[in-house]
């Protein structure tokens, strides 16, 4: 049972890590250094709730922020930014689920593919469901979605390290996002293809 609820808490991590990478690393971060709700002491993820990564995450988070400011907030949608921030996710996600499976002495190599899994799923959705929103949205509004999906990145990590069973909840919340988002999109090329 233990590893099931390790496993949940580290893919609503991941997922939330997808979402927006920096705000949820620092959050579980915080809690693991706390010992609320998991602990990365004592494993080879210990440095997750240390001072130096999260200094690095928080200096990443500063020039995210720098260059949705310098070039727009739908700069983060377009390369070289969308697969900086994609990997940044991946890597962060696999870690920290690892890391939440490592705290109860769990193989590791699950956690990473679930948290990498589940840290891809949450990056797609969240970019489809942004991209999708801030068109119908006008300038003011969109540029405040970033924002928007930075709380929501905050509940779900804090929920998933204090109630990992709602991990389930977000990850199947997000695949509906996306599949949502792709039928849509298909039905919308399909009404164009009639229009010809």
């Amino acid at each position: 049972m233990d590893l099931i609820l390790d496993l949940l808490q580290g893919a609503g991590i991941a997922a939330a890590i997808g979402i927006r990478p920096f705000l949820p690393v620092l959050l579980v971060g915080a809690l693991a250094a706390g010992d609320v709700g998991l602990d990365f002491g004592g494993t080879d993820f210990s440095f997750l709730e240390q001072a130096p990564a999260l200094a690095i995450v928080l200096v990443l988070l500063a020039l995210a922020t720098f260059v949705v400011r310098l070039a727009g907030p739908e700069a983060t949608e377009r390369p070289p930014y969308v697969v900086i921030f994609a990997v940044l996710a991946v890597v962060l996600g696999a870690l920290e689920a690892a890391g939440s499976l490592a705290d109860r002495d769990n193989s590791v190599l699950l956690g990473l593919l679930v948290g990498a899994a589940c840290a891809a799923l949450g990056f797609a959705a969240a970019r489809d469901l942004l991209m999708r929103t801030r068109r119908r949205l006008d300038v003011e509004a969109a540029t405040a979605l970033p924002v928007y999906a930075e709380g929501v990145a905050l509940l779900a990590a804090g929920l998933s390290v204090l109630f990992p069973p709602l991990a389930v909840v977000i990850v199947a919340g997000l695949i509906a996002l996306l599949a949502g988002g792709r039928r849509r999109s298909g039905e919308k090329y399909a009404g164009l293809r009639i229009l010809r």
